[in-house]
């Protein structure tokens, strides 16, 4: 047999993938491929040029300069099976909380539901999903400083010409995950650029970074002060870990993280409103529908009540329209 002649079990060995996903890529015709007899068969030349293509639309090194090879991995492979979903027009829902777990949850067994995908990746990267047509929802904390709102003077300008409905999910503190005992003694802003202290920051984009580079503009306070404020994780969690472990003395997150982290200490700094964005072209579908359904009902929000740490005052409703 020709030797640049593949099987797909050789093609996904080559692309590091599922024999079902090359079987997938070929019936879409984004892999070409060809019968000998009852054999499918594809030409190494193709996989190579699938790869070439993959690669223009993959993060650069430079994106992921401050990450690990694992989380590197992990991201792309994630982006990957996101790709894929959006490709089979697939419900995708990006943000990181774990309500967003239970509302996935919620939508599968709702009569008029569906499987729902979720990303996950920060508030701009969510809204900039959306707006692409890559999403179809976005959960969003982004905090603007000069007016003292969320989410809606960012909506308004990331999404320009279209219909929105924001959703109010829940309410929640963000502030500083710090040693037990707070040994630094850590209470304010301006607390980040003195000497000895080290900072662990979160990613572009994401609702945490924007509210600490909102309040260290609004404060005046020099980021090129604050020793690790180039150092990124990508969650709450590896923030919250790094401080557990020693490598930072601070970072900045919400309250839920710092509870399911031993020997982490919460120092409240902000209220938060965390919340749902949705094309107003989509909400007469079902799936849409049975979305704020899920929002606005009991068994939702007992369901959050038994994680605790949420201001469910105002789950479930529509808070602003653009």
């Amino acid at each position: 047999m020709d030797e640049s002649s593949l099987t797909p079990e050789e093609v996904a060995r080559i692309l590091k993938i599922a024999k079902n996903t090359v079987y997938e890529l070929i019936k879409r015709g984004e892999l070409p491929a060809y019968r000998v007899g009852r054999k499918i068969r594809v030409d190494l030349k193709d996989v190579e040029s699938y790869k070439r293509r993959g690669k223009k639309t993959n993060p650069t090194l430079d994106e992921y300069s401050n990450y690990s090879g694992t989380q590197v991995r992990e991201k792309n492979i994630h982006c990957a099976s996101i790709n894929l979903a959006c490709q089979q027009g697939k419900l995708i829902i990006c943000g990181q909380d774990v309500l967003l777990d239970i509302l996935t949850r919620h939508l599968e067994r709702h009569p008029y539901g569906t499987h729902a995908f979720r990303h996950h990746v920060g508030s701009f990267a969510g809204l900039q999903a959306l707006y692409q047509g890559k999403a179809q929802m976005a959960a969003i904390h982004l905090w603007d400083g000069d007016t003292d709102k969320y989410n809606i003077p960012y909506v308004r300008h990331m999404l320009p010409g279209t219909p929105t409905t924001i959703i109010h999910l829940a309410g929640r503190l963000q502030g500083f995950y710090v040693a037990a005992g707070n040994p630094k003694d850590i209470k304010e802003w301006q607390d980040l650029t003195r000497p000895g202290i080290r900072f662990i920051n979160r990613e572009k984009g994401c609702g945490t970074r924007v509210l600490l580079d909102e309040q260290l503009r609004l404060k005046k306070v020099d980021r090129r002060m604050i020793n690790g404020y180039e150092k990124e994780e990508l969650s709450h969690l590896g923030v919250a870990s790094a401080v557990a472990r020693g490598e930072a003395d601070v970072g900045l997150g919400n309250q839920k993280a710092a509870l399911q982290v031993r020997g982490i200490e919460f120092v409240p700094m902000q209220q938060e409103r965390y919340e749902l964005v949705i094309k107003q072209e989509d909400l007469d579908r079902p799936e849409f529908k049975a979305t704020i359904e899920i929002l606005q009902s009991e068994d939702f929000k007992a369901e959050l009540r038994g994680l605790g740490d949420y201001d469910l005052s105002e789950t479930g409703r529509i808070v602003a329209r653009s």
